[in-house]
């Protein structure tokens, strides 16, 4: 049985209401595939320890971002810096197979900034991105791309 984690964090809602939606659609779409969801945000709020990802994982990161413009006035990341260090934690940057940023188009070039600094800053691609909760077409989209990425 292959397993992949969707690693996130999400603060509103969005993010997590994607995650769920997405793990229905690759479980429905690939028989005997087991999804770990992982929230950032639970761990960080209870206390957990992180902890090493000895399977492949796709990053999911929202959009938070103060002052600036994210293009020559700069930006500062805000509320979201825990998946960072998660990525950061023991060798899991190894085993991540890219991120996937979201946000809202009205931010223009902030929009998905943070997960484009991500790939950046960690090495892996921006796999794509998504606006706010996501459409259906874009969980298929992405849940394809996952897919193919992973060999499943």
């Amino acid at each position: 049985m292959k397993k992949i984690s969707l690693v996130y964090i999400s603060l509103s809602g969005n993010t997590e209401s994607f995650i769920k939606r997405l793990t229905a659609f690759l479980q429905e779409n690939h028989e005997g595939l087991e999804v770990e969801q992982v929230n950032i945000k639970d761990l960080v709020k209870e206390g957990q320890a992180f902890f090493a990802v000895n399977n492949p994982f796709v990053a999911f990161l929202p959009t938070y971002l103060e002052g600036g413009n994210g293009v020559d006035t700069g930006d500062v990341e805000i509320l979201t810096n825990d998946l960072g260090k998660f990525i950061a934690f023991a060798d899991n940057v190894q085993n991540c197979l890219g991120i996937v940023g979201s946000g809202n188009r009205n931010f223009n070039n902030q929009y998905c900034l943070t997960a484009k600094q991500y790939a950046e800053r960690f090495g892996f691609p921006v796999l794509d991105t998504f606006e706010l909760r996501g459409l259906q077409n874009d969980i298929q989209r992405i849940g394809q791309k996952i897919a193919t990425l992973y060999q499943l």
